[in-house]
């Protein structure tokens, strides 16, 4: 693997010949051949990541990135940076939503500062690693350079590396930062070649004449970022933020370490389409959790050919999608595996 440019680096596809053994397998379930839908699409799926005829899922594994955004002070969110904070204290004790869910359903949940705009390494049981406070105000000026754009991919890239050499093998990947909707509008927009307008949601909750100024913001934003974009990595660094640049990362080595992610909502769809972009090899390693509220992700998930699990109408973010989802996964992989056949049920298979 070339270090300078890593990310750039093929990864393997799934296996085939697993894919075809799963197939079969499903096809001598006794059931009629499709009738669970996604559920048998999951497990072959996962039979191909693995390589077996019957996956399991043994180490699952949460990894937040957290990363502030200088583009609040221009208005565009509903609460202010000090939040971040306190949701970092949040996981880590167990509060927030996501952290309930990986605590009953046995997924072990890392936290990552990235870089957040008021100082936080007091806080204990998170794994303190700021490339800056915060980005900058992208209405007015690149949200970071693009030594800090690399760094932020390599940080993603580190903390993936570090849970494959302790055993994991499924990834989900969570984000907090207030005005990160911001981010990954522009960033998809940029990405799409789309009006940032059809893009931009209410995301902590703003509504209104405040929506209004939002997409106002976004637009000029978008408009003063535009001339100065050459590569995929030029818009990350014009418009982009810490911790969407580290979930890019992670997708991609993930990838090429040949651990499945299951992709969350809105924002990390946005840095899962980047990572495609920059390496299409990465996209049959990612599973897509669930169809966000927020406006814009419908678009973020036909662009990339995607099918979520669920559709329950959230927009939370922080990875709370991918752990109600991953429930399903797992769902699926009981049924694959320990389903009778119709020749274990002694029941006639279907009539030719």
């Amino acid at each position: 693997m070339t270090q300078i440019k890593w990310w750039f680096d093929a990864a393997t596809a799934p296996s085939e010949s697993a894919r075809q053994a799963a197939q079969a397998h499903q096809n001598q379930l006794t059931k009629p051949q499709g009738s669970l839908g996604l559920l048998e699409t999951l497990a072959i799926d996962l039979a191909a990541m693995q390589n077996s005829a019957k996956p399991q899922i043994q180490q699952p594994h949460m990894l937040i990135f957290a990363g502030d955004h200088g583009i609040v002070a221009q208005g565009v969110s509903a609460f202010p940076q000090s939040v971040t904070i306190a949701m970092l204290s949040n996981f880590v004790n167990g509060g927030a939503a996501v952290a309930t869910l990986c605590k009953q359903q046995g997924i072990e949940l890392s936290v990552i500062n990235c870089g957040t705009a008021n100082p936080c390494a007091h806080l204990a049981h998170i794994i303190h690693q700021p490339i800056m406070a915060g980005t900058q105000d992208f209405s007015q000026q690149a949200a970071m350079s693009a030594e800090q754009s690399v760094l932020a991919l390599n940080l993603g890239k580190a903390q993936v590396e570090r849970v494959h050499q302790q055993g994991c093998d499924f990834l989900m990947l969570g984000e907090m930062g207030i005005g990160n909707t911001s981010a990954a509008s522009c960033l998809s927009a940029l990405l799409l070649g789309q009006d940032v307008s059809s893009l931009t949601g209410p995301g902590t909750g703003v509504e209104g004449d405040a929506l209004a100024h939002k997409k106002a913001i976004l637009s000029a934003s978008v408009a003063r970022a535009q001339p100065l974009i050459n590569s995929h990595l030029g818009i990350l660094e014009q418009v982009g933020g810490l911790e969407i640049a580290a979930i890019t990362g992670a997708y991609i080595r993930a990838s090429q370490l040949g651990i499945p992610c299951l992709v969350d909502g809105f924002i990390t769809s946005a840095a899962a389409l980047l990572a495609v972009q920059l390496n299409p090899s990465a996209r049959p390693w990612l599973l897509f959790a669930h169809q966000s509220a927020e406006h814009g992700h419908g678009i973020l998930l036909n662009a990339l050919a995607a099918k979520p699990i669920l559709n329950l109408g959230m927009r939370l973010g922080e990875g709370s999608g991918a752990a109600v989802a991953f429930a399903t996964v797992q769902q699926a992989l009981v049924i694959h595996n320990h389903m009778a056949t119709f020749a274990q049920a002694a029941v006639a298979g279907k009539s030719q």
